[in-house]
């Protein structure tokens, strides 16, 4: 039965599992040993995982893969992903050598401005709190000078801030909305500590100029990016998609409309775009940026028109086949992880030492590739063909197969249809 704790926070790494066997793992005999098998024995970089979060007891490993043979721009890209699910790394690499020889993937930034809010309500007169606004809002950019100075000297800094009146969707609320360049750097905290002071110079203000008062609910960036996107695409003849078993026409055309069915559809859009995800989070993890942010930040864009929608596009038009998707992605790669996890920066040197820019490309074409890779399967095989076979060995490991157990298994896999039912009666043939 749980029980209450006061002071967990202070009690050293050791007392915290003992606390946790004694309250919930008291009939785990192999709780401690699981817990401790995962710290590193470098103690510094130990200590590094430890102080990443909050009352950490162990670390979590999850797989480091690599993708080859990416060609974006025509520069050849190995990409790093941290992913758990088995078949998403292979079917990468599967569409990455697929374009390779057939143009590569093409990219392109279109935009990077970031946003950020302060949400506040007031209920005087909007005349008088517009008047007040465009006196002000030159003290709001000067006053943040101390937090701006470093990103103006390279390049970046804020952009613009507007008043919004939002008072039709809820009473006395307005808002600040600014935008941000943050150049390399994903740039929360400069932007969350911009918007801080211009919450603070903006009340200041309002009591020496307004009859009304002005509440500040909170201040915060989001990670909502529509004006911060990059395009990824591939293109070839249709005849160019020629393979073994496979006619080009008949594939583009249920292709496109495997494409389409998602962009109509929300049922099927939500599993369409979770398989984009799939290229894109394992990269985004990689490399140590904030994948819950950008999950939220792509969802909310596949919905802009009003209803869930694919986040990728195909056509034919004049015997081309083209494949595309433009999608919002604020990332970093300086602050952070970037500057702390040693395989994080190893992602990136095995990437080039991208800029933020460039990340965005690669982190957009691994998505692509991935929804490639899955709607070939789909239009053609079937997905669990190759998936199940990737799957193979987690079963495997499952039963506690030994490696002339997997080896024979494996062998025999290669000539018949992998299922859960069909492993384990495998496995128990051969056992017996």
């Amino acid at each position: 039965m749980s029980a209450l704790v006061s002071g967990f926070s202070k009690l050293s790494k050791t007392e915290k599992i003992d606390w946790l066997i004694k309250n919930h793992l008291s009939t785990h005999k192999d709780a401690e040993h699981i817990l401790k098998q995962y710290w590193n024995s470098d103690e510094k970089l130990q200590q590094l995982h430890d102080e990443f979060i909050e009352n950490t007891v162990t670390n979590y490993y999850l797989p480091f893969g690599v993708a080859p043979n990416f060609v974006i721009n025509d520069k050849i890209y190995t990409i790093p992903m941290t992913i758990e699910e088995s078949s998403v790394v292979a079917a990468a690499s599967k569409a990455a050598k697929f374009w390779q020889s057939r143009g590569g993937f093409k990219t392109k930034v279109l935009s990077t401005t970031k946003i950020g809010q302060v949400h506040f309500t007031y209920k005087g007169q909007l005349q008088a709190l517009q008047d007040f606004f465009n006196s002000v809002k030159p003290q709001l950019i000067s006053d943040a000078k101390p937090i701006t100075t470093n990103m103006e000297k390279r390049g970046g800094g804020i952009l613009d801030i507007k008043l919004i009146d939002k008072t039709t969707a809820l009473d006395h609320y307005y808002q600040l909305h600014a935008t941000f360049e943050t150049l390399d750097a994903m740039g929360a905290n400069f932007i969350n500590s911009c918007l801080e002071q211009f919450a603070k110079t903006f009340i200041a203000e309002a009591e020496k100029h307004l009859a009304q008062p002005i509440d500040i609910v909170m201040s915060i960036l989001s990670n909502y990016v529509p004006e911060c996107l990059v395009r990824a695409e591939v293109s070839c003849p249709v005849e160019d998609l020629a393979e073994k078993d496979i006619n080009p026409e008949q594939f583009a055309e249920k292709f496109v409309q495997a494409v389409n069915i998602a962009e109509v559809e929300p049922y099927r859009a939500v599993t369409h775009n979770k398989g984009i995800m799939n290229g894109i989070d394992a990269v985004v993890l990689a490399t140590g940026n904030d994948f819950r942010a950008v999950e939220a930040g792509i969802h909310a864009y596949a919905s802009k028109d009003g209803q869930y929608s694919s986040l990728t596009h195909a056509k034919i038009e004049n015997g081309i086949f083209t494949f595309w998707m433009e999608i919002p992605l604020a990332l970093g790669t300086v602050g952070g992880l970037t500057s702390l996890h040693p395989l994080v920066k190893l992602a990136l040197d095995i990437l080039g030492k991208p800029t933020a820019k460039d990340l965005m490309q690669i982190v957009a074409v691994a998505g692509l590739a991935q929804n490639f890779a899955a709607l070939r399967s789909l239009t053609t095989t079937g997905i669990q063909e190759g998936h199940m076979k990737m799957h193979l060995m987690n079963i495997l490991n499952q039963f506690e197969a030994t490696n002339v157990e997997k080896k024979q298994i494996v062998n025999h896999f290669k000539t018949h249809v992998v299922t859960h039912s069909a492993v384990v009666e495998a496995i128990e043939k051969l056992r017996q």
